[in-house]
């Protein structure tokens, strides 16, 4: 008698920051080399699994996402087994929306929120100029 194969899991995949492959460098007062790990991170509820959760608290960084409803509804439906509620910090989350709303306002030029310039040394010109504009609007 013939024994099938078992059948494969499928794994889903779990959306993990890219804090890992940001090009983030940070120069250093003196000598050594640029940090390349923020210090804290804001994101939104679309981030509130435990793999990134988990992810940020390997990598030593803090974090402020709010808690999913749905996942807050479950974990109080556990009781004391739920565990307790993940740390969320309301003032850095008030800042996130100051930065997303800057970032809109620079996606309000066309050149840089299509960035279809053939060359990335131009685009890296365009969202200055962009941020002048506006600054000198205000």
């Amino acid at each position: 008698m013939r024994q099938e194969a078992p059948t494969r899991r499928v794994r889903v995949l779990i959306t993990v920051l890219p804090v890992s492959s940001l090009n983030v460098r940070v120069p250093r007062i003196g000598p050594g080399r640029p940090r390349t790990k923020p210090d804290s991170i804001a994101a939104d509820k679309g981030y509130s699994n435990g793999p990134c959760r988990e992810h940020l608290r390997r990598r030593g960084i803090q974090h402020s996402i709010p808690e999913k409803t749905d996942s807050q509804a479950a974990r109080l439906r556990n009781g004391s087994r739920g565990g307790r509620p993940p740390g969320f910090d309301e003032e850095r989350y008030k800042k996130r929306t100051t930065v997303e709303r800057a970032i809109d306002r620079l996606k309000q030029s066309r050149a840089v929120a299509t960035r279809c310039d053939k060359r990335g040394y131009v685009f890296l010109g365009t969202a200055p100029a962009a941020a002048l504009v506006i600054w000198l609007r205000t």
